[in-house]
């Protein structure tokens, strides 16, 4: 009876244990993302998009290190574990899996932005009043057709975007009597993306007679699509 009695302990520490470590991180709105930046002035800021997200537009005093880039290690070991180092990619994504993998090197306090560049470039337009990529106008206009109208808002970056580009490809030959597919780069036109206040990639969206009749802000599959088509 007492080995049983000390196995279930045992068990209870051990899950106990893996529930406590499952985030090794603070993940954080943009209020608490900023007041945490205004009250540490030791804090380093990382910007863990790629250089062309970067220079696209970021957080001000923001240090850029690609997460999927070959030297992220190399670069971080510059910094000092002991201050606090927040992160941001441009939904979220990319920064959670840096902000864990910088816990487990060592450093002390690890915050992150949930929602990335996007959530705070919505909280903060004032950050992007520079009007950048396709306008409210042009994205208006390829509403206005009698065809069925597939919006694909996507990223290099993105892994279920390139899952679906190929298929979208295929669609978009096969049905180009009937349907119109329109591939748009939420990087290079975010201040569209922000301004449709869309968060988080893909976003799938079909039209027709230019009424909305779908909307899906995750992995869409052909056999889904081609069902609301």
């Amino acid at each position: 009876m007492k080995k049983i009695i000390n196995y279930s302990a045992l068990i209870i520490l051990l899950f106990t244990a893996s529930c406590t470590n499952s985030q090794n991180f603070k993940s954080v709105e943009v209020s608490e993302f900023k007041s945490t930046l205004e009250k540490n002035s030791d804090a380093q800021l990382l910007d863990v998009r790629t250089p062309g997200e970067y220079a696209s537009g970021y957080i001000n005093n923001a240090q850029n290190i690609d997460w999927n880039g070959s030297d992220f290690d190399t670069q971080v070991a510059a910094l000092d574990k002991s201050k606090p180092v927040l992160v941001y990619c441009l939904a979220g994504g990319r920064s959670k899996k840096a902000a864990s993998h910088l816990s487990a090197l060592g450093f002390k306090t690890v915050m992150e932005l949930d929602g990335g560049y996007l959530a705070w470039s919505k909280a903060h337009p004032e950050a992007n009043a520079t009007w950048k990529g396709m306008t409210k106008e042009a994205y208006a206009k390829l509403l206005t057709t009698d065809k069925v109208v597939v919006i694909d808002f996507y990223a290099e970056w993105c892994a279920p975007c390139k899952k679906m580009a190929p298929y979208l490809e295929k669609m978009n030959a096969e049905l180009t009597n009937k349907v119109i597919i329109h591939r748009i780069d939420a990087d290079k036109n975010k201040s569209l993306f922000n301004a449709l206040g869309y968060e988080g990639l893909p976003v799938v969206l079909v039209y027709k007679n230019g009424k909305e009749t779908f909307k899906k802000n995750e992995f869409v599959s052909e056999e889904e699509l081609r069902k609301e088509l």
